[in-house]
């Protein structure tokens, strides 16, 4: 049965129509701006008129066949690095170079090189983050 313009539209509808919308942005028809208002009017829509008007102006996407985007070159494997562990290495190194600065300062006024203690703090951690990088799922998150 074809659904007729008046009919209510279902939260599942306005998904879709958002999905089309993002796609339509996505592929340079319409601006942020415009998307922005569609986006707004779209949760807005209470029928299935009031949906069709929102893609009127644009061609019918079919989602579930987009174009495959091509394959860039081959990249660096800690430029495909999952950003929770890019962020583990940054929090790593920070802390160490604290650790290494607070340890040069103390040796300094001490007048003497001390223990180099920093290497308790990188070490561990360091090891459990690169044994993580190595045999961890490092993969960017798929989108679904």
């Amino acid at each position: 049965m074809a659904n007729s313009p008046e009919m209510r539209a279902s939260d599942a509808d306005r998904d879709r129509v958002a999905a089309i919308l993002r796609e339509h942005t996505a592929q340079g028809r319409i601006t942020m701006d415009e998307f922005n208002e569609r986006l707004e009017n779209l949760y807005q829509s209470k029928t299935y008129g009031e949906l069709a008007k929102l893609t009127s102006d644009l061609p019918d996407v079919d989602l579930r066949h987009l174009p495959v985007k091509a394959t860039a070159a081959p990249t660096p494997q800690h430029q495909n690095m999952h950003p929770g562990m890019k962020a583990a290495w940054s929090a790593w190194a920070v802390a160490s170079g604290i650790n290494w600065v607070i340890w040069l300062i103390v040796s300094i006024t001490a007048g003497d090189l001390i223990y180099p203690w920093p290497l308790w703090v990188m070490g561990p951690w360091g090891v459990i983050l690169l044994v993580s990088t190595i045999f961890g799922n490092n993969n960017e998150p798929k989108s679904t």
